[in-house]
């Protein structure tokens, strides 16, 4: 592989790796035993029967548990865990027979990418699965795969294009992800309110009840008592 096909190839196993890492390695390693593919030395595990057999099954189960709402929440955040550090893995064994820097910077590259695009598909679940059809959740998750399937195959046969569409991937990531997040803390805000849970003390409101007799009453919309009110008026009849 040249420069430009071993950097693509890197860099789309780590950001392959953070959307659907079992469907990535299933790809390449029939690529690989097939002989369509001339995997990199650190990468001819991946065409190991044995390891084609174990990310077939699991990318089975995760096509399953992908499309069930809420399910599929659960399952990206036990994936935290397992996406970030096997995008590094995969990115620097695309690269390791180059240099020790090399394999350093792709596994910084390549695990950086993997957490962005776990984070984006993650996040963009959780806001979905507020939705009560389960189609929405359904067609993100065929497209998720789908993304994947092509985007390794543009990474390995069409760089320069992969490459692009990498770079507009990390700009749509960019902006996205923060709002994701706010959507994320709204839908927090809203299960707080459905269930009851009371809303956080106000310092301000509560600094202005100690300093003002009667303040704290009348923040909670009842009328302070009059003192005088309760004086019977003087000279009158009792």
């Amino acid at each position: 592989m040249g420069v430009v096909e071993t950097i693509s190839l890197s860099m789309g196993l780590g950001w392959a790796a953070g959307i659907n890492l079992y469907a990535a390695i299933f790809m390449l390693g029939v690529l690989g035993s097939s002989g369509n593919l001339a995997l990199p030395p650190d990468l001819l595990i991946l065409q190991d029967p044995m390891v084609i057999a174990a990310a077939g099954f699991m990318y089975v189960i995760e096509f399953v548990v992908d499309k069930i709402p809420g399910v599929d929440t659960g399952w990206d955040v036990l994936h935290t865990f397992i996406r970030i550090p096997a995008g590094a893995v995969l990115a620097a064994g695309a690269v390791g027979d180059l240099a020790p820097g090399a394999e350093l910077a792709a596994a910084i590259a390549g695990g950086t990418l993997a957490a962005g695009a776990h984070a984006t598909k993650a996040g963009t679940r959780a806001l979905i699965n507020t939705s009560p059809e389960p189609f929405t959740n359904w067609t993100a998750s065929i497209a998720e795969d789908v993304a994947v399937f092509g985007g390794l195959w543009a990474a390995l046969y069409n760089p320069w294009l992969f490459l692009v569409l990498l770079v507009l991937f990390i700009g749509l990531s960019i902006w996205l992800v923060p709002k994701i997040w706010r959507g994320l803390k709204r839908v927090a805000a809203f299960l707080r309110r459905k269930l009851g849970g009371a809303a956080p003390p106000d310092p301000a409101a509560a600094a202005q009840a100690a300093a003002v007799p009667g303040a704290a009453n009348v923040a909670d919309g009842v009328a302070a008592p009059d003192a005088n009110a309760a004086r019977p008026p003087s000279g009158g009849s009792p």
